[in-house]
């Protein structure tokens, strides 16, 4: 290449990467898509929409929620990680992202084909049984499904769900059976359970809670690796299979290739989100803890998660209908 052509092919990639810089910096100049994947009304659209707000005043351009269901929310998922990365497409996830991976024929790769932004909230689900079964503690039931392997039911919202996906670790750490039995969402799951019809359910506390303190469901233990403030008395799992866990949560992803100081700004802006005492108590009535996050710790959990649930399906042999 003539010494002329190389100067001016140096020149031009200044330009560009000048003119992109200024572009980034002024972020956001147009309103803000935020994909949610699943319909409006569930656990994830309450996240988007608490949250959005507050990015929309904090940053000066709206936060738009754009619902875009199916596939056990891998459709949303795949439109956002497709996305022109230029900071104008984000998405907020679910814990069942990290199911799904291991589940589904995902279009991209569901740790480097996104970029993560942060971690928003993390809660326990509670392993709750039927009042009938003859277990009064967490002991005792490990011990009653090991006298009878494959005698009881258990009740999840649906087949990959997260419910499902700890039940399947539960029995794997625990060298216990029983038999799955996937609905259609938690509530059709949960009326079952107290109907005597289904003996065990894994849920999350505000669903959970109202039936424990009527004493028509009895909690035994927490999935996630800690106690879960509203009930400390409860054990956690991992008490006694260490490296036990599983928690509901939300985060924030974008396209891979979005602009660091987007995903920065991004980031900065949920950490301050995340430190007021309002939305920290609405989180904690939603069963949550705040659970502000980098990008590289985001990216980290979620790889995590990822491996430990391809496992679990791989070592269950768990397939979609």
């Amino acid at each position: 290449m003539k010494p002329l052509l190389v100067l001016a092919t140096i020149a031009l990639a200044a330009a560009t990467h000048n003119v992109s810089a200024q572009s980034t910096a002024k972020w956001p100049q147009r309103p803000v898509r935020v994909i949610v994947p699943f319909p409006p009304g569930g656990s994830t659209d309450i996240i988007a929409r608490l949250i959005a707000p507050h990015l929309t005043d904090d940053l000066g351009q709206q936060f738009v929620i754009d619902n875009r269901s199916g596939a056990g929310g891998t459709i949303g998922s795949e439109i956002a990680a497709r996305a022109t990365p230029d900071g104008y497409t984000l998405a907020i996830i679910p814990s069942s992202y990290a199911g799904a991976a291991a589940l589904y024929p995902l279009s991209f790769d569901p740790v480097k084909g996104i970029a993560p932004i942060s971690m928003i909230g993390m809660g326990s689900f509670i392993l709750g049984i039927n009042p009938s079964v003859k277990a009064t503690n967490f002991t005792a039931f490990v011990e009653l499904l090991k006298a009878k392997p494959g005698a009881m039911n258990f009740a999840s919202p649906g087949t990959g769900s997260t419910p499902h996906l700890a039940s399947e670790l539960f029995k794997q750490m625990s060298g216990t059976n029983f038999v799955h039995v996937p609905y259609k969402g938690d509530t059709p799951a949960l009326t079952d359970l107290l109907g005597g019809q289904m003996h065990i359910m894994i849920a999350s506390g505000p669903l959970f809670l109202p039936h424990i303190k009527s004493g028509r469901v009895r909690a035994l233990a927490v999935t996630a690796n800690k106690r879960y403030f509203a009930l400390p008395d409860l054990p956690s799992i991992a008490e006694t299979y260490p490296g036990f866990h599983a928690s509901g949560w939300n985060g924030m992803i974008a396209p891979t290739g979005t602009p660091r100081n987007v995903i920065e700004r991004l980031n900065r802006s949920i950490a301050a989100f995340l430190k007021r005492p309002d939305i920290q108590q609405r989180l904690r009535n939603d069963g949550r803890d705040p659970i502000p996050t980098t990008p590289e710790e985001t990216a980290q959990m979620l790889a995590s998660e990822i491996a430990t649930w391809r496992k679990v399906v791989k070592v269950a042999n768990i397939r979609l209908n």
